[in-house]
């Protein structure tokens, strides 16, 4: 009994320690999502793409508050895609909704709007934008909005592409901006504005924990392998190999590293085999032993 007890208190722990965390990151990525719609988009004449840019034009047209007007943009929106994205994240997004929008209503209007050149507010708009919803997306949360619209457009129509559905939408609010604004400036800010999101969005997610993927065709496998260990202390995959056209055995090397080690290794086995088939592929995250662990985001 004392076990279980024990072992219900840890877990509980645990629970209590990720949701803490969780609740960490919505602050966060809610002040620079916050910023980015406000201090810098809100006063410069264009609209990012999504809900939140719908939000503002509408905003500019009725002075109604841009995080009360996005949540209730997505309510329809949840309900209509309930059944698509799953209760875990319409739950942690309907959270990360409310405080985000308490940020956008309740906490910013208390600070200055940057007032300064346009395409500057166009870009830290788009660089504050991504960098908060890549912390919502670490979490396995999201603002809501064009996200749950392009998944459950997906499931009726499974040939379209997400990104195609997302990048229509966008476009669609950005180009609203054209007779609200009256100026078509504010189309092209909108779409330097959402280009630069998507920029930072993939760098967070994705450029940090980056790496290359050595392929490595050769009849020196032992050798290479070696070499490689030597020079950059990294594990080699050996797989056996036929060439299709001479019919001579071979070995195929999997060596996953860093960018930076990149060169070093094609250094070892051009000096073991200069006649080596070698390919580099950049992979978007790499797990296991001298990368990230694999519970690195729970």
């Amino acid at each position: 009994m004392k076990t279980g007890k024990i072992c219900k208190q840890f877990r509980n722990k645990i629970d209590l320690k990720k949701a803490g965390t969780d609740l960490l990151y919505d602050i966060a990525g809610s002040v620079l999502y916050a910023a980015g719609i406000y201090t810098f988009a809100g006063n410069a004449g264009f609209a990012p793409g999504g809900i939140s840019g719908l939000a503002l034009l509408l905003n500019y047209l009725t002075e109604f508050p841009v995080g009360t007007m996005t949540l209730l943009f997505n309510i329809p929106l949840v309900l209509i895609s309930y059944k698509t994205v799953g209760k875990q994240l319409l739950l942690k997004s309907a959270k990360t909704m409310v405080i985000s929008s308490l940020f956008l209503d309740v906490v910013f209007p208390f600070t200055h709007m940057y007032d300064g050149n346009r395409m500057m507010a166009a870009v830290y708009s788009g660089i504050f934008l991504g960098a908060g919803m890549a912390l919502f997306y670490v979490r396995g949360s999201s603002s809501g909005g064009i996200d749950f619209l392009a998944l459950t457009i997906k499931k009726k129509k499974p040939h379209l592409s997400i990104g195609v559905i997302t990048l229509l939408i966008d476009l669609a609010v950005i180009f609203l901006g054209w007779p609200v604004f009256g100026d078509v400036d504010s189309v092209l800010y909108g779409v330097a504005s959402t280009g630069v999101s998507t920029i930072v969005i993939d760098k967070i997610l994705y450029g940090f924990g980056a790496g290359t993927l050595a392929i490595i065709i050769t009849g020196k496998g032992r050798q290479i392998s070696e070499r490689i260990s030597e020079r950059v202390k990294r594990g080699v995959t050996a797989l056996p190999a036929v060439g299709g056209y001479t019919g001579a055995q071979k070995n195929v090397l999997l060596c996953a590293c860093s960018k930076a080690e990149a060169y070093l290794i094609r250094s070892a086995v051009e000096e073991v085999d200069p006649e080596a088939f070698l390919m580099f592929t950049e992979t978007s995250e790499v797990f296991g032993e001298g990368f990230k662990a694999r519970d690195e985001q729970k």
